[in-house]
C-alpha cells in the first residue's frame, strides 16, 4: 500500500475535518483497487497538490503514466470530462478514469512546472496559447459559468456590505458590471478555469500541457483573469505595477487571441473576489498574519488600477 504524504493528509484534516479524516483512512485501499484494476504498478514517489495524489505507475505495456485520486468534492467532478474532451489537445491524456472512486489515469508528464520559468512575458504567452488550444466547444453535462453570475453578484454585494474594506464603490461595481454584462451570456466554450503557471507541466509529447482543469463551459477571457491573479507575488515586486499589469494583460490577450477588455474585466472582478476571499479566509499561502494583510492591499490596488 502506498504511503499518503504527511503534509497532504494534515491539509486534507484541517480543511475537510471528519470527511477528510475517513477519506485518507480508505485513500490506500482505493489506490491499490484502481491500480489492479488498470494493471499498474507504482513507479515512483507518491506526489500530491491540493486536493489529490499523484502516484507515478507504470501500466502492464511498460508505458508510464500517472494515478490521480482527489479528495470527493463538487469541484473535482468534471475534471475527467474536460480532459475526454479535449483528447490530449494542449493538455495530459486520460487514459482510465473511475468516477465514483474520483480517481484518473493519466499521461505522464515532468515533475516541473511553467512556474519555474523566471521570464514573464514567457510565462504568460506559454499560457495563453494553451488556453487557445484549450477553447473548444463544450461537451453537454458541465457547468456553465453564466449559471453562477446570481451568486457572483449576490456574493459581490454581501462581502461589500459586510466586511470592512477600502475599496471605493465604483470598483465594486465595475464588478458587478461584468458579472452582469459578461457573465451571463458566455460563449460555450470548454476553458480551463484555474490557468496559472503551477497548472502547466513541461511534457515530453508536447513542450507544455496543462493539468488539473475544473472543466467549466464559458468565456476563454476568464482565465486571463485568473491567471493575472495567479501572478500576484510576482507582481508585488514590480517597480511599475501599473505598466507590469498592462504587459502581463497584452502578452495573455495576444497569445491566447481573446478581446482585451473583456479579459481586463474578467481580470478586475477576480481581483475583487480575491480582495473580498482574503478578508474572509485568507489565501492558499497566507492564512492570516502580516502577509495576508499584504495580499490583500495587493488585490485592493490591482482591483483599482483594472477598474
Amino acid at each position: 500500500m502506498i504511503r499518503t504524504p504527511e503534509a497532504f493528509a494534515r491539509s486534507t484534516v484541517e480543511r475537510e475535518g471528519e470527511s477528510g479524516a475517513a477519506w485518507l483512512a480508505e485513500l490506500p485501499r482505493i489506490v491499490d483497487d484502481v491500480l489492479g484494476h488498470w494493471g499498474c504498478v507504482p513507479d515512483g514517489r507518491v506526489m500530491h497538490g491540493g486536493v489529490g495524489i499523484i502516484v507515478p505507475v507504470r501500466r502492464g505495456t511498460g508505458e508510464t503514466a500517472v494515478l490521480k485520486v482527489s479528495f470527493p468534492h463538487p469541484g473535482n467532478v468534471h475534471e475527467p470530462d474536460a480532459f475526454a474532451a479535449w483528447g490530449g489537445r494542449g493538455a495530459v491524456l486520460l487514459h482510465e478514469r473511475a468516477d465514483e472512486r474520483f480517481a484518473m489515469l493519466l499521461e505522464r508528464a515532468r515533475p516541473s512546472t511553467l512556474a519555474e520559468i523566471e521570464d514573464g512575458d514567457e510565462v504568460v504567452t506559454v499560457a495563453g496559447r494553451l488556453s487557445r488550444r484549450l477553447a473548444v466547444p463544450a461537451p453537454p453535462g458541465l457547468p456553465r459559468l453564466r449559471e453562477r453570475a446570481d451568486d457572483w453578484e449576490e456574493q459581490l454585494r454581501k462581502d461589500a456590505g459586510e466586511l470592512p474594506h477600502t475599496l471605493p464603490r465604483q470598483v465594486v461595481d465595475a464588478a458587478v458590471a461584468t458579472v452582469r454584462e459578461l457573465g451571463r451570456v458566455q460563449p460555450d466554450l470548454l476553458i480551463h478555469g484555474d490557468l496559472h503557471a503551477r497548472n502547466i507541466l513541461r511534457a515530453d509529447r508536447e513542450p507544455w500541457l496543462a493539468v488539473d482543469p475544473k472543466g467549466y463551459a464559458g468565456d476563454p477571457a476568464y482565465d486571463g483573469g485568473t491567471l493575472l491573479k495567479s501572478r500576484a507575488l510576482t507582481l508585488l515586486g514590480a517597480d511599475d505595477l501599473r505598466r507590469a499589469v498592462r504587459r502581463t494583460l497584452d502578452v495573455f490577450v495576444e497569445a491566447a487571441e481573446v478581446d482585451r477588455e473583456r479579459a481586463r474585466r474578467w481580470a478586475q472582478f477576480h481581483a475583487v473576489q480575491a480582495a473580498f476571499w482574503g478578508r474572509r479566509h485568507g489565501f492558499r499561502v497566507a492564512r492570516g498574519g502580516s502577509q495576508r494583510d499584504r495580499l490583500t492591499a495587493f488585490a485592493d490596488r490591482l482591483a483599482q488600477l483594472l477598474t
